[in-house]
């Protein structure tokens, strides 16, 4: 059995259901327990983050026996009228850079 997620306090940039999708995204047919994990997040908590974004048209999934397959809508706008215009794949990209560049050697 896992152990629960390491707490955080304090305030943070991205939101859980923004972490959620950058996982998803990372892998359409990951495991719940398993974006709990990369998200420090309880398998509940998944869950329902989940069902917010299947509920708004941000996901869909298919189920094959006990397996999940998601699917993303990347044309879907943000929801904060500060962030009109910017969709779900203009996130995503920009988390896939940064990932990309944290991992990258140092220039030099």
């Amino acid at each position: 059995m896992n152990a629960p997620p390491e707490p955080h306090s304090g305030w943070t940039f991205l939101t859980n259901h923004a972490r959620v999708l950058a996982v998803i995204a990372d892998d359409n047919s990951v495991r719940m327990r398993d974006i709990a994990a990369r998200c420090r997040l309880t398998e509940r908590a998944v869950q329902k983050i989940i069902y917010d974004l299947e509920q708004d048209g941000y996901l869909s999934h298919t189920r094959a026996g006990r397996s999940n397959t998601y699917k993303i809508e990347p044309g879907k706008v943000l929801r904060h009228p500060s962030e009109s215009g910017l969709t779900v794949a203009s996130l995503l990209s920009w988390l896939v850079q940064d990932e990309a560049d944290r991992k990258a050697p140092p220039a030099g």
